[in-house]
């Protein structure tokens, strides 16, 4: 990382501090011999300096600062607020007063090491209490209490008895959710025991330098929920993931109030293949092949991710919360760790057939006439690219490059004389700036595309200066709550200049920061720091993204001109949902071309819609779905009544199954779509239509039974075929009432890059 001058003169001032230190104390200032107390103290001091001086809001780590650290630091380690008594609150707050200028002047640890130790003191009366209510109680769900999962703001237990009361409505509520799943109350109490031993086990196994890892990450989420402290565990584990005998499942988690919550997927990999597993979904327990699950509740994320992880070819069994209604039944979810390949992770594309007239009916109607018409010249043929992530790299010696890629399976949609593109952006996480620059460009002559405001309070352009236009027809943006980053980046620009509609969800992520991974050895080294152990690395926040207009994607994301209703627009994926996120902010436009070819069209394109909609059955169901999980995220309690869950359940699993025979129905009736891959792009000609569909096979795409798939992933694909099939249409719409330009090729972009860096 190119050092301010902040940091540059903080630095120095830290090494003089030390060279005076270590002179007067007869030392010397090269490479000092140093215990592993100490190192956690340098580690400490560096940490939170290069925090207050590199992150982006420079913000000072004063009192009001510290004072957050510690209240962030008993959520972290107790995060239901269920443990940690109010008298122990209060005797924790003198550290308010000293924790700052003790973490800046020597890394003092003290207040963090005793607050550790009183959660282990607390951590083991709830279970020794539990153990015995297990073993004694009598459990009955007839009554009509409930359980809130929602303490964020919870009031801390005044005395035992309170803390007891609220370890007992946990305890039900865990018991409840196993009776749920069918086990046997032998097999409940067995396992309920050992989730609580061996979570009390794994905490007290943990080694100094794993718990200092907790507190400095806790102290790096206070500047922004990007900002972390890497320590040498999870440093070495991001070294061991590039080595080829290990695999992993292609999830990216976090830690989520004592939960190993799946934060994103990555494309291609054995979770995104599956469908088995999606963002905000919890992990609970892992077992390996023949052997029992081992709860990872409260279990550090490091821990967690090896058991995760492991030999390629091998399986996986992962306990799951489904990410929605608080109290859902959990589930399994069998994967076959593999490597990620590169072909997984590639843009691919489909050309669709829309019959003549599809857009003005409902859509069952329209696919209903769609299996019997063929293709002929008044059909309206459109094209779809999916693109998953921003990629860029070097692979067999050869560059891969998402804008190379796109352009390449454009032609192909070209010379196959489709008149729109669906870019479908709804599972892309982001990826290089680069690529997100140079693959905007190709669907504008040039212009700003991002800017970039650095901790230095500059203001740079990142401008595509190529005039090609690989693509000048009509196009569609599809989002969703899981595009970020990079996503954010393309879709903000195109929407700034009116180059495309952009319909999904509410809005996108909301991701516009970009961080630096900044390894402290160096730092420590070149100040005259020892350190007895790798020290591990920092990844700080140093700078924001803006449109061309001037307005950040961040918090707010970019905002969808058509809204489709969906799961995912109500779920906790979101930067707004993070704690301590950045702020919104603007700063000043960067000239560009407005073309507006979306706005005069806009009020159009939502009626004929909304008509559609408001007709369709799949559409109806989803919306309903969306009603009933908006509710129970807004009340963040579950029954402890056990008639009533089990009425739940089977409602759910109703709907599960009428949805499912929709989705099977959907695809009978399907519209003619052929796949283009970058394998058969080059090819004259097209190749056979996609048989799930058009319903000519029972097996799903994956080769799977459709009886065989799981139910939440069958309502998954449902309803992502419903949302990119609406988009189609609504890209019907716009190409109708269009008068499109010639679509041009005006010559081959530029697709090499310099340098890449990712985000």
């Amino acid at each position: 990382m190119k050092q301010t001058k902040r940091l540059s003169s903080w630095l120095a001032a830290l090494a003089l501090a030390v060279t005076f230190t270590s002179a007067a104390s007869g030392g010397q200032l090269a490479r000092p011999t140093v215990d592993a107390k100490t190192t956690d103290a340098n580690i400490t001091r560096l940490t939170a300096g290069m925090l207050e001086q590199s992150q982006l809001a420079h913000h000072p780590f004063d009192g009001q600062l510290a004072g957050t650290v510690l209240d962030r630091y008993l959520d972290a380690l107790d995060g239901s607020r269920s443990l940690f008594l109010q008298s122990d609150v209060e005797e924790f707050a003198p550290y308010r007063a000293t924790l700052a200028q003790a973490t800046r002047a020597t890394g003092d640890t003290s207040a963090a090491r005793a607050i550790f130790a009183r959660y282990l003191q607390r951590l083991s009366e709830e279970t020794a209490y539990d153990t015995y209510v297990l073993q004694t109680a009598k459990f009955e769900f007839t009554g009509h209490d409930s359980y809130s999962f929602d303490r964020d703001n919870a009031k801390r237990p005044a005395t035992t008895a309170e803390a007891r009361a609220l370890w007992w409505q946990l305890l039900r509520a865990q018991y409840l959710q196993e009776k749920l799943n069918d086990k046997r109350p032998e097999q409940i109490v067995s396992t309920l025991t050992r989730r609580h031993a061996q979570a009390l086990s794994t905490m007290k196994a943990l080694s100094s330098d794993e718990v200092l890892e907790i507190y400095l990450d806790t102290l790096a989420h206070v500047y922004d929920p990007h900002s972390d402290y890497l320590g040498h565990e999870q440093m070495e584990s991001l070294s061991i993931a590039m080595n080829l005998s290990l695999f992993g499942i292609g999830a990216s988690l976090e830690s989520d109030d004592g939960a190993c919550k799946v934060r994103e997927l990555v494309p291609g990999g054995p979770a995104a293949r599956s469908g088995l597993l999606k963002p905000g979904d919890r992990i609970v327990a892992v077992a390996q092949a023949g052997q029992p699950p081992v709860d990872i509740v409260n279990m550090p994320l490091m821990r967690a991710v090896q058991l995760i992880r492991g030999p390629k070819g091998t399986t996986v069994t992962l306990t799951v919360v489904p990410a929605g209604p608080a109290g859902a039944t959990t589930r399994t979810a069998s994967l076959v760790r593999d490597e990620i390949t590169l072909e997984d992770q590639q843009a691919k594309a489909r050309i669709v057939d829309l019959p003549a007239g599809t857009t003005k009916a409902g859509t069952r109607a329209a696919t209903k006439t769609a299996a019997k018409t063929p293709t002929n010249s008044a059909a309206v043929r459109l094209g779809v690219i999916e693109l998953p992530s921003f990629y860029a790299d070097m692979g067999g010696g050869k560059r891969r490059s998402a804008t190379a890629d796109v352009s390449r399976l454009r032609a192909k949609l070209q010379a196959e004389h489709v008149r729109g593109v669906v870019l479908d952006l709804r599972h892309n996480g982001g990826g290089s700036l680069e690529e997100a620059i140079s693959l905007t460009g190709l669907f504008i002559r040039k212009g700003p595309v991002v800017q970039t405001r650095g901790a230095d309070g500059k203001v740079m352009v990142d401008e595509d200066t190529d005039p090609a236009v690989v693509y000048d027809g009509p196009l569609v943006l599809l989002t969703s709550r899981f595009s970020a980053s990079a996503s954010e980046i393309l879709a903000g620009a195109l929407q700034d200049y009116g180059r495309a509609v952009v319909v999904g969800d509410s809005s996108t992520f909301g991701k516009g920061t970009v961080q630096n991974i900044v390894p402290l050895a160096a730092y420590m080294d070149q100040v005259g720091l020892g350190h007895a152990y790798d020290p591990g690395a920092l990844k700080i926040t140093t700078s924001k993204f803006y449109r061309p207009s001037g307005a950040s994607t961040q918090l707010r994301g970019v905002k969808a001109d058509l809204v489709l209703p969906s799961a995912s627009d109500f779920s906790e994926v979101s930067e707004a949902s993070l704690k301590d996120p950045l702020p919104w902010d603007v700063v000043p436009a960067a000239p560009y071309e407005r073309l507006n070819r979306v706005e005069p069209y806009l009020g159009a394109l939502r009626e004929s819609s909304d008509r559609r909609r408001a007709t369709d059955k799949p559409f109806a169901e989803l919306v309903n779905d969306i009603a009933r999980l908006r509710k129970s995220v807004v009340s963040k309690s579950v029954s402890l009544n056990e008639a009533q869950r089990r009425q739940e359940l089977a409602e759910a699993k109703l709907r599960e199954t009428e949805l499912a025979k929709e989705e099977r129905a959907l695809r009978a009736t399907g519209l003619t779509t052929y796949e283009i891959t970058l394998k058969n792009a080059s090819l004259p000609g097209l190749p056979a239509p996609l048989a799930a569909a058009n319903g000519a096979s029972a097996k799903d795409r994956d080769g799977a039974s459709a009886k065989d798939r799981d139910s939440e992933a069958k309502i998954r694909s449902a309803t992502d075929d419903i949302i990119l099939n609406e988009g189609v249409r609504i890209l019907a719409d716009y190409v109708n009432a269009l008068s499109p330009p010639a679509d041009k090729s005006v010559r081959t972009r530029r697709t090499e890059a310099a340098s890449v860096s990712r985000y």
